[in-house]
Parts: structure tokens; C-alpha cells; sequence
């Protein structure tokens, strides 16, 4: 009912032009018909048996018209066509019009047309057949009429009448169209003309030879169904060939192709809502993808996994409201299409009662199976206007909902990677990468920033972490997590560990020239790790500046372990045998095992700094890291804690027996040339030794011993700096701070602790151009 209320509706503010034309179009033909039709009654009584045999089939025939899938009613093809020319061209125009106004109320009594527009039809057909008489009077009607055997010249003239009778019908139809609409009438008017050239010109076509047979006798007339029926079939065939092509053949549900087709229609139907005001109706497209599928086909064949995905089917078709679409799309990816939403809640909660659905265990030949998913959802017109656009956004919000772990999520603009202001971005960032120029468009420059890494127990500068930097002329300092969400997930990450591992080992090589010998750490991602050629790249950058590999150590993170561990274990083994350390960083952030520590080639473990800012005013934080020493110690790998911020955590660290330390609390990351000038006049912090009698740190201290604070860092225009830590001073002999003993007194409470210093950045997932997870930020 909905659907035919919307098709005899006209939007509010297109009633007024829309029916001016079409009262004009029925005005007209009433002017065109009136006098024709008042000679009628005389010719009623004249008409022979031929004229009501093709009267009747007329009617007939359309009382069950025949509608193309996929197109609107108004593309229907109506059989009475050929009858109702066949009687113009034999006994004149009103005859004509008195059957096609018939075989128009039938139809539009069973189509469910309106008043309106089923007397508009009938006008616009007395409009047509009037052309086509005009026409047909230079001789085609008195030939057909009287003359036994009509010539060339006849033929070619029906020929025009019926371009007459098309060229009124058709542009009516599509002017009526886009007053109704507003939409371009070029457009629409090339929309349907090679179906409604092929389909109406036939059956015009067909109605001289109808003619023709009925002057022979009336008992030939209904022959001319036979073709029609034939005609009717093959289209019919047609038709449930298109519809079996619209159907996935292992379920049963609708395909790709029908979900897009739907969705088009749906577009449509609810922009006419709209139209008319009513706005509390929308569309929702959710898409699900099973988790662990895969686990199935490879255990239990695909057999199983066949009949696993036709039950996932039945149990969403019998979950969704009877209106809503349920497709497949492909392997274990399924979408619904929701239609009437009221709002995004509603979407949800379909998508909950979905989720609910798949919960309960599927049974296989006595195996119950547990089936699970995630699913996004895109809502229309919110999240996009058209199939595309809706789909790629159901998809962003469905691989979200698998980041989070969650089985909903709902498309978020800053979820989704590809927008245009990411795009631009990486336009930007792969000009910037571009060495031999950025197509005269200024992209910025991107610079190595380094932070030094101390021995706690000497104070001795041990190594830096080489961090990326990305000044963009309109956007400023790129924040490097974002930098690397963006690179990460295209071929620019593979240029961006080319420039960072190019400049880092160039770099190291100068320093080396300047008689400073430091190891660099360099983060990289999980894209780095899938291939060999970070290990070719580092082994001749290594050769052709002469440094030796051990200077190098590469960072990964725990995720990058876990995405794909055959191929990054290969690499990790080509670049242990190549003499570049590997180290594991955040560790415990992530999916650690304890296998990762026994398994891989590793030279350190880095811990999360997450975990060090805590440290001093959370005991189980404090406890994580001492374990995490422990552990590694324990194993023979160097531990190393980043963001160290003040002199209560690094003494705690100390305490703990940690190896190195990174932070604010020794200094800021610097461009290499500054790094140079620090080091020349920095001096060692040594810890005296610290006895930690209670095991367990619960209560206060000062925030600071003898009167030492943290360095108060300052705001510049290459983004976060500080000055150098408290005991970095000209001279160059080491400071060594005064043992205490910690009753478990040391830590405050936390309401009495001092935040970090203002200013000072937070550590971001990413930094240093090629991170992961542990590299965007100062550490």
C-alpha cells in the first residue's frame, strides 16, 4: 500500500507545476477528441465484428500488463497499444480513443493509479492517437481502411504515425517526470528510450499487419495473440533469468546486484518521503562479517561451511522485520537492509537482535558449531546518498567494531582512514617523500628528531630513538599518530621507512665522523615487517656508509608480531643474521606471550610508558614494571623504560634494576644538529643505591629529594621543547645523588601528587615515521 500511495503522490512543492501540466495535457485532449467522440454513437452501429474482437482484446491484455524488472510501473509495456492503432488506421480516431480510455481504466483499476493520473493517461494517449490520425490521413488510414493492397508509400506513412504517436507519448511522459521530480529532462528523457523504443515501437509496428488481418476476416485477428504470448513469455523468461541472477545460489537470499538495486529503489522511495514532508523514516544498511569462518572451512571442510552460511541465513532472515533485505554478499559477509528506521537506535538495535540470533550455537551432524560476527552500520542519508557510498561506510564501521573488539559500532567519520582530509593528506605526505619534488606544491618538510637514550646506573648516553617529524605549511606539526594511521594503510609507508632508515643510518654515519658512536632505534610497522626488503634496504645503507649493524636496532610492537607471524619472523631472522638488534616495544600493551620473549632474537624489551607514568603513585602499575625487569633480566634482555618524566620515577626505575631510560626527565627530542651541542655538555646522572626494605611502595614522600623539580618545559615553534634536565650542566664530571632508604614512605598520595609538567607531550602510537604502535610522540 505504502508503495502505491508513494507512486500517486507528487512532492509539495512540485504539486502546482506538476498538475498545471497535467490539466493542460487533459484540457488539450478533450479539445482534440471532443468532436470526434460526438460522432461516435453514429458509427457504433457501423463498426464489424473485427472491431470488437480487437476491442475485447484490448481490454484483456491490459488488464495484466507487463512490468520489466527493476523499472518503475510507468515502463510497463501495454498490448492494447497494437489493438487501439490497429482501429485508428481501419475506422478512424474516436473508436480508438473510446477502446484505449477502456483498456486504461482496467489497467489503472489494477495498478492502483489514482484518479488523476489515470485520466492524465488516458489524455496523453488521445493526444497520441490524434498525432498519429494526422499522420495517417495523407493516405495510410483509406489504404488500410478500403484499399486492398496497400503500397510502399502506405507502409512508410504508418511509419510516421506511429513516430508521431511515440514522439506525443513519450514526451509527455518524461516532461510530466521532471516537473514532477525537478530532475534534468535530457536525462530522463535518454533514461528509457531503448526500452521504450524496442517494446512500444513493436507493438506499433505490429498493428498494420493486425489491420490487414482483420480486413481478410476477424477470425484472424486473435493470431496475432500467439507472437504477443510468445513475446510475453521470452520476456518472462527474461525476466526470472534476471531475477535468479539477483539470488545468491547457496542461500536463497538476495545477491550483491539485488542488494544495490534495492538500495537505489529504497533511495528513491524515501527521498519522495522526504519530499512530502515526512521526515521520520529512514534507511539503514548493516553489514556482518563471521568471525573465525575461515577456523571452520579449514577444520571441517566447505561442505560444513556451505551449510553453516545457509543457516546463518535462515536465522537472520527470520530475525529481520519482513520488510528488510537480507543479502549475501560473498563468502561470510552478509547485509541487511533496513528500510523505515526511525533513527540510528533503531538500526542498533536490530543489529543487537542480530548479534543475539547468531549467539546461540548452530548444530552440523552433532557438532554445534559457535558462530559469531561483527556489524557495521551506515545510515541514509547521514553517512551517505547512494549504494557506494552507504557500503563503504557500513564497512568502515564494521572493521571498527572488530578493532574495538565490539559486535556494533555505528560508521564514525574518524574512524574511517580514506576521508578526504586523510587523502589529501597522504597526497601530501607521499609529494613530501618525493625528493625530487613536490610537483611545485608546498607540502612541508619532514626532519629526524632524536631522544637520547641513559644507562641509569652510569648516566652514560647509550643511544637515541629516532622520531619523525612532518611540518605542514597549512596544518602546522602533523601529530605523528596520525601521520602513521594514514601511511600505514597504503603503499606510503613503504616510501617513508625508505626516507627514515635512509637519513637515520646517513645520520649515524656523520656522527660517527664527528667521534660520537650511538646506537639509533627505529620504529617500524607491521607493513615494514611482511617483506624482506627493509633487511636488503638496511644491509646497503649499512655497506655504503661504512656503519657497523650493531648501531642500528629496529622497534616492533607486539602487534605487529601477531598479525602475521610466519612472515615477520622471516624477516626478524634476516635481520638478526644481518647483526641488527631487534627489540620488543610496549611490551605488555598488546597480545604478549611468553613465547615472544623466548621465541624471537631479542636484544631488549621496552616498557610501555604507560606503565612508568604510573609508576610512582600506583602500586600495581609499579609492580608491573618491576616484573617486566625481572622477566627480561631474567632472560638476558635489556630493559629500557620510556617516560621517564621526573627524578621519583627514575629512582624507583634504579631501584628495580631497569637498564635505560628515555624521558622528558634527561631531555627533549632534538634535531640532530642540537643533539650534538647536548652532548657536549652533558653531564652524567648517577643514582646512589637505593634499598627497598618494605617490597611494597604505598605512601608519601616529597616529589622531589634535596630540592631537585623536573624541567619545566617551554612551547616553541617546532612544537614541545624543554630545556636540558636539572643535572645537565657545563661541567663533565658525573653527579651522584645520595642514597635513601625507602621505609614505604616514598610514594604520596595521589591526591598529593603533582601532575607531569605542562606541556610536556604525551606519548602518541607511531612516532618516528615508521612506528606501529610505540613511536609518535617524545618519549
Amino acid at each position: 500500500m505504502e508503495a502505491a500511495a508513494l507512486r500517486n503522490s507528487v512532492p509539495p512543492g512540485r504539486a502546482t507545476a506538476f498538475f498545471g501540466f497535467v490539466w493542460a495535457v487533459v484540457a488539450l485532449a478533450v479539445g482534440l477528441s471532443v468532436v470526434p467522440l460526438t460522432r461516435l454513437p453514429d458509427q457504433i452501429p457501423q463498426l464489424p465484428p473485427a472491431f470488437w474482437v480487437m476491442a475485447a482484446l484490448a481490454a484483456v491484455s491490459d488488464a495484466r500488463p507487463f512490468t520489466p524488472p527493476g523499472r518503475r510501473q510507468s515502463s510497463a509495456v501495454f498490448p492494447s497499444i497494437c489493438f487501439t492503432f490497429a482501429i485508428m488506421l481501419g475506422w478512424g480516431l474516436a473508436p480508438a480513443i473510446a477502446v484505449q480510455a477502456v483498456a486504461v481504466l482496467i489497467s489503472g483499476f489494477r495498478m492502483r493509479h489514482a484518479l488523476w493520473r489515470t485520466i492524465f493517461n488516458i489524455a496523453q494517449y488521445a493526444c497520441a492517437l490524434t498525432a498519429a490520425h494526422a499522420v495517417a490521413r495523407l493516405g495510410a488510414e483509406a489504404a488500410f481502411g478500403t484499399r486492398p493492397h496497400p503500397n510502399w508509400t502506405d507502409v512508410a506513412i504508418v511509419a510516421g504515425a506511429a513516430t508521431a504517436w511515440f514522439a506525443v507519448k513519450y514526451g509527455s511522459v518524461t516532461l510530466a517526470v521532471r516537473l514532477r521530480f525537478a530532475s534534468p529532462w535530457w536525462p530522463a528523457f535518454q533514461h528509457g528510450l531503448g526500452f521504450e523504443l524496442l517494446s512500444t515501437g513493436s507493438l506499433l509496428l505490429l498493428s498494420p499487419v493486425v489491420a490487414a488481418a482483420a480486413r481478410v476476416s476477424p477470425a484472424l485477428i486473435p493470431l496475432v495473440l500467439v507472437p504477443l504470448y510468445a513475446v510475453y513469455r521470452m520476456a518472462r523468461i527474461s525476466t526470472e533469468q534476471e531475477q535468479l541472477a539477483r539470488l545468491d545460489p547457496l542461500t536463497g537470499l538476495a545477491n550483491r546486484k539485488a542488494l544495490l538495486a534495492e538500495v537505489a529503489d529504497q533511495i528513491a522511495v524515501h527521498a519522495e518521503l522526504a519530499a512530502k514532508g515526512a521526515h521520520g523514516r529512514h534507511l539503514a544498511l548493516l553489514l556482518l562479517d563471521l568471525d573465525r569462518f575461515k577456523n571452520v572451512n579449514d577444520a571441517l571442510g566447505h561442505a560444513i561451511g556451505d551449510r553453516l552460511l545457509v543457516r546463518v541465513g535462515e536465522r537472520l532472515t527470520a530475525t529481520v522485520r519482513r520488510e528488510d533485505l537480507v543479502a549475501r554478499l560473498g563468502g561470510d559477509e552478509f547485509a541487511v537492509l533496513a528500510t523505515g528506521v526511525r533513527d540510528a537506535a533503531e538500526a542498533r538495535a536490530l543489529a543487537e537482535r542480530v548479534v543475539e540470533a547468531l549467539a546461540e550455537p548452530v548444530a552440523l551432524d552433532g557438532l554445534p558449531l559457535d558462530v559469531s560476527g561483527s556489524i557495521g552500520i551506515a545510515f541514509h542519508p547521514d553517512h551517505g546518498a547512494d549504494f557506494a557510498t552507504l557500503m563503504r561506510h557500513a564497512e568502515v564501521a564494521m572493521y571498527d567494531a572488530k578493532h574495538r573488539g565490539d559486535t556494533v559500532a555505528l560508521y564514525a567519520p574518524e574512524s574511517d582512514h580514506n576521508s578526504p582530509e586523510r587523502l589529501n593528506l597522504l597526497a601530501d605526505l607521499r609529494r613530501v617523500l618525493d625528493r625530487g619534488g613536490a610537483g611545485g606544491v608546498d607540502v612541508g618538510e619532514i626532519t629526524m628528531y632524536y631522544q637520547p637514550q641513559i644507562a641509569i646506573a652510569t648516566g652514560e648516553v647509550v643511544g637515541v630513538e629516532a622520531l619523525l617529524r612532518w611540518r605542514h605549511p597549512k596544518r602546522g606539526m602533523v601529530d605523528p599518530e596520525e601521520l602513521i594511521r594514514v601511511a600505514e594503510q597504503s603503499a606510503v609507508m613503504r616510501l617513508l621507512t625508505r626516507r627514515v632508515i635512509d637519513d637515520v643510518v646517513e645520520q649515524l654515519a656523520k656522527w660517527s665522523a664527528a667521534g660520537i658512536g650511538l646506537r639509533a632505534a627505529v620504529n617500524v610497522s607491521v607493513r615494514d615487517l611482511h617483506t624482506g626488503e627493509i633487511a636488503d634496504q638496511l644491509a646497503d645503507r649499512l655497506t655504503r656508509y661504512g656503519v657497523p649493524p650493531s648501531w642500528i636496532q629496529l622497534e616492533i610492537t607486539e602487534g605487529a608480531l601477531m598479525a602475521d607471524p610466519h612472515r615477520v619472523l622471516a624477516t626478524i631472522a634476516r635481520l638478526d643474521k644481518l647483526g641488527v638488534a631487534i627489540a620488543l616495544d610496549d611490551f605488555g600493551t598488546g597480545y604478549s606471550s611468553m613465547q615472544h620473549l623466548r621465541r624471537l632474537p631479542l636484544a631488549e624489551v621496552k616498557v610501555d610508558r604507560s606503565f612508568v607514568l604510573g609508576m610512582a603513585v600506583d602500586a600495581d602499575d609499579a609492580a608491573i614494571v618491576r616484573s617486566v625487569i625481572e622477566l627480561a633480566g631474567a632472560l638476558g634482555l635489556r630493559v629500557v623504560a620510556e617516560g621517564v618524566e621526573d627524578e621519583r620515577t627514575w629512582r624507583l626505575l634504579h631501584a628495580a634494576g631497569c637498564d635505560v631510560a628515555q624521558g622528558w626527565f634527561y631531555a627533549r627530542p632534538m634535531p640532530a644538529e642540537e643533539l650534538s651541542a647536548w652532548m657536549a655538555r652533558y653531564r652524567p646522572l648517577v643514582p646512589g643505591p637505593v634499598q627497598d626494605t618494605t617490597g611494597r611502595h604505598r605512601s608519601r614522600v616529597p616529589l622531589a629529594v634535596e630540592g631537585a623539580q623536573p624541567p619545566a618545559p617551554v612551547t616553541d615553534d617546532a612544537g614541545p621543547t624543554a630545556p636540558d634536565g636539572p643535572y645537565q650542566a657545563e661541567q663533565n664530571r658525573p653527579y651522584v645523588v645520595e642514597p635513601f632508604e625507602d621505609d614505604g614512605s616514598f610514594l604520596p598520595e595521589p591526591d598529593s601528587v603533582e601532575p607531569s609538567e605542562a606541556g610536556a607531550p604525551v606519548e602518541l602510537s607511531g612516532a618516528g615515521g615508521v612506528g606501529d604502535a610505540a613511536s609518535s610522540a617524545d618519549k
